[in-house]
């Protein structure tokens, strides 16, 4: 559990300082230079990351369960993981209504997909991972929201198509994850 929860606060940690500490980032990034800030913020989410994977990997041989959840919530955790694909499709496809409606579809995908983990297992090692990871998205969310107020941000209206092709692409990706990369990569196949 100790590498688990050592790569969630180096992740997690780098992924916060725009939560906790934007003007000093904004500093630092002016100081040392946008490459050498982004080198170093590459490095450290690699290896947070990396010791996500692992220590995850680890807790996973010796579960502790928490509680069972109901076969249901399952469907559920399908469900909403779909969502958080076609969010996380709509950060990157420009001119969708989703990005013009939500600003922040990453994000928001992000807490979608903690939230359908935290419904689908009921053992210490899920709810350390997805439990952080939504509590991260949550803040986040709202503080990139703020930011939007304070700079008076404005997102440019969606088109149809713009919106379809998100839709389309983030459920091409969905089943193509729930269908095999899930079990190839995570042992477990939500689908198929």
């Amino acid at each position: 559990m100790t590498y688990l929860i050592l790569g969630l606060i180096i992740f997690l940690g780098v992924h916060s300082v725009r939560i906790v500490a934007d003007d000093w980032r904004t500093r630092t990034r002016a100081r040392i230079g946008a490459m050498p800030w982004k080198g170093l913020y590459s490095v450290l989410s690699v290896l947070g990351f990396g010791l996500i994977v692992w220590g995850f990997g680890l807790a996973r041989q010796q579960p502790v369960q928490l509680w069972s959840p109901p076969t249901d919530m399952r469907h559920a955790a399908s469900l909403l993981t779909l969502i958080a694909f076609v969010l996380l499709t709509a950060a990157y496809i420009p001119r969708n209504s989703i990005k013009a409606r939500v600003h922040h579809p990453m994000v928001l995908g992000v807490k979608v997909w903690a939230l359908a983990h935290l419904l689908a297992n009921g053992n210490i090692a899920h709810v350390l991972l997805f439990g952080s990871f939504l509590v991260w998205a949550v803040l986040n969310f709202s503080a990139a929201r703020r930011r939007d107020r304070t700079a008076g941000t404005t997102y440019p209206a969606g088109t149809a198509a713009a919106t379809l092709t998100t839709i389309v692409v983030g459920t091409v990706a969905w089943l193509a994850f729930a269908m095999w990369l899930h079990g190839l990569l995570i042992g477990i196949r939500p689908i198929g």
